[in-house]
């Protein structure tokens, strides 16, 4: 069995080989992601090499092995499979759960994920939007702009949440803005750095250029 650490890192680096849509990662990126320095990263990439879970070149970055692949996927999927099963089963409010679902990613057996995943009737997304590995690995790939991309003045739905900081999520919840809400973007300024959103039942919200960043959405008629 891979430790805590070695699948924290595979998972990172799966992470962002789905969010970049690139194969092979910069070692300080991933240092950056796991908040540690670039030499404790190398460390543990050429560790990772000697063990066949990752392809790694100094200077280059690295990319999963088959192998590295497997154990990632399956670690992001009991992520977010638990994250949901804590919201929806449990009643916790979705700001608190992905430091809960760091621990038990790796404590939970896959039967335990799997009866979860039955009770949830095979959900494709976390409570935060966000792509649930299938039992295969397959991945729904969705490609959503934000709120600083977006149309405006037509329908929205909020599809994802990019930042999951509790305070930001609770900031969202409280406007309505939680994945499936219908919202409409009737302002962007960037000279002002000021983005301003009507929510259902026409609440008219504002928020800076890094909050809208982090909202993805998508039409409302795709999902009707």
């Amino acid at each position: 069995m891979p430790s805590t650490a070695v699948e924290d890192y595979l998972k990172c680096i799966y992470k962002m080989q789905l969010e970049e849509e690139i194969g092979r990662i910069p070692t300080g990126l991933i240092a950056r992601a796991m908040t540690v320095t670039p030499g404790t990263a190398t460390v543990m990439m050429k560790t990772l090499a000697e063990s066949g879970l990752v392809a790694y070149k100094p200077y280059s970055g690295v990319d999963l092995t088959p192998a590295g692949l497997e154990i990632a996927r399956r670690v992001l999927r009991r992520h977010r499979v638990v994250e949901l099963f804590l919201v929806k089963i449990l009643g916790m409010d979705w700001s608190e759960v992905h430091r809960d679902a760091e621990v038990l990613e790796h404590a939970v057996s896959d039967r335990v994920i799997e009866r979860m995943d039955e009770m949830l009737e095979s959900p494709r997304f976390d409570p935060h939007g966000d792509p649930i590995p299938s039992v295969q690995g397959t991945v729904v790939q969705t490609k959503h702009p934000s709120l600083l991309t977006c149309p405006i003045g037509q329908p929205l739905l909020v599809a994802r949440i990019l930042d999951q900081n509790a305070d930001f999520l609770r900031f969202l919840e409280e406007h309505r803005l939680t994945p499936g809400s219908a919202l409409e973007l009737r302002e962007r300024r960037e000279e002002i750095d000021a983005v301003t959103v009507f929510t259902e039942g026409e609440v008219e919200v504002s928020f800076g250029f890094r909050v809208a960043g982090a909202i993805l959405v998508e039409p409302k008629t795709k999902r009707e």
